[in-house]
């Protein structure tokens, strides 16, 4: 482990070991699996990538099917760890790349700033359902393609009852520890994203500690509540899933102002 990074300092504050053993590895799409979508890459005008992974078979896909990707092309990324990802397979100055602060309310408003693109919506599979159903409600011009699908590591070597907490950043983490342990007789489960809440709860497995919340907006800081709780002898409430209110209403007004802008536009009717 880095010396310095946050995991390590939680280590040496508690005095704990901490081991890194994935679940889960992702891997791009075969260029049969993509022709199988029917979807063109060059009928589109914008990308839209949430992940290196998809950025990554993107590329190898067009570079195996032999598809020249035109200068105009637009990204649009998560982040800027994604889109700053993208120098490794183009000039980034000379590409138009924009790229959002991470949270879900930013990166639909910057695909709005967009919204007259054709975008060509990079996903994982699976995938949270919420920003291809956005992009719909938001009648967005998109084509959903699944460049990259996540498949169980090998944990032959992993037993369980050597750990005391198992943190999970994504429902495919939930879907290979039920297949593989089972939900019975678990260490306790820290988890990332609402997402991966679901998953686990919908599983049957109590929740302990759960990120980002306003207290702990990462994994790390959710893990360092926790364990200061089991310091103090604190009794531990399971985490139960609260509906994003604020989510729906930001796209219920995201809606109200695209459909206005779009009756601003209408041409007025000829006088008779």
């Amino acid at each position: 482990m880095i010396e310095k990074s946050p995991f390590y300092e939680l280590s040496e504050k508690y005095k704990v070991e901490i081991a890194y053993k994935p679940f889960i590895r992702v891997v791009g799409v075969s260029l049969k699996e993509f022709r199988a979508q029917r979807v063109e890459i060059l009928t589109h005008t914008a990308v839209i990538f949430t992940s290196r992974t998809t950025v990554d078979s993107f590329f190898h896909i067009c570079e195996e099917a032999r598809i020249t990707v035109p200068e105009t092309m637009k990204y649009i990324c998560q982040t800027e760890a994604v889109a700053l990802y993208l120098q490794k397979y183009i000039v980034y100055r000379k590409r138009k790349i924009s790229f959002a602060d991470g949270s879900f309310t930013s990166f639909i408003e910057l695909i709005i700033k967009h919204k007259d693109e054709k975008f060509l919506l990079a996903l994982s599979e699976p995938h949270k359902p919420e920003l291809p159903e956005t992009l719909a409600k938001l009648k967005m011009s998109f084509d959903p393609a699944i460049l990259a699908r996540t498949v169980a590591a090998d944990m032959d070597d992993i037993a369980l009852t050597d750990y005391g907490l198992l943190a999970l950043y994504s429902p495919s983490d939930v879907k290979t520890l039920v297949e593989k342990f089972g939900t019975e007789n678990l260490p306790a489960v820290a988890v990332f994203g609402e997402g991966t809440l679901r998953a686990a709860l919908d599983a049957g497995i109590t929740v302990l500690a759960n990120a980002p919340t306003p207290e702990a907006p990462s994994m790390v800081k959710a893990i360092d509540i926790y364990l200061n709780k089991v310091q103090k002898g604190e009794e531990i409430a399971p985490v139960e899933l609260i509906t994003d209110t604020q989510k729906e209403e930001f796209i219920r007004s995201q809606q109200h102002k695209l459909a206005k802008k779009s009756r601003a536009r209408r041409p007025a009717e000829p006088r008779k």
